[in-house]
């Protein structure tokens, strides 16, 4: 696993990608603009929400396990990309990374640092 934890260190990407749209309206390689997945607020009226806070109210304190044992140090980067042309959205999975970044100017090797 030593190999692996060295290739999870940076990760750029850009705003723009082309790549192949599936859906019927295209069916070919379009231009797609890349965002990064963010999940939603979470909905008050959904049921499991609605029983969660109906277990907990009253006496004996916390009733279902609060996760602690955190093992992973790093989340996986979720794409989400948007057709230009049909305008369907699809999401790529990336690996994992600690830091990313979009948008970001490349690193190249022996230029001159500006401030």
């Amino acid at each position: 696993r030593q190999d692996d934890q060295e290739a999870v260190v940076s990760t750029q990407s850009t705003g723009v990608r082309r790549t192949f749209c599936k859906y019927s309206e295209c069916k070919k390689h379009t231009q797609h603009k890349v965002t990064q997945y963010k999940a939603g607020k979470r909905n008050k009226k959904a049921l499991g929400e609605r029983r969660y806070r109906m277990k907990q109210m009253g006496f004996g304190g916390q009733t279902k396990p609060v996760f602690r044992k955190n093992a992973k140090t790093t989340k996986k980067q979720v794409l989400r990309m948007e057709c230009q042309t049909c305008h369907k959205k699809k999401q790529v999975t990336l690996k994992r990374c600690k830091h990313f970044e979009l948008g970001g100017q490349k690193k190249r090797k022996g230029q001159m640092i500006q401030f």
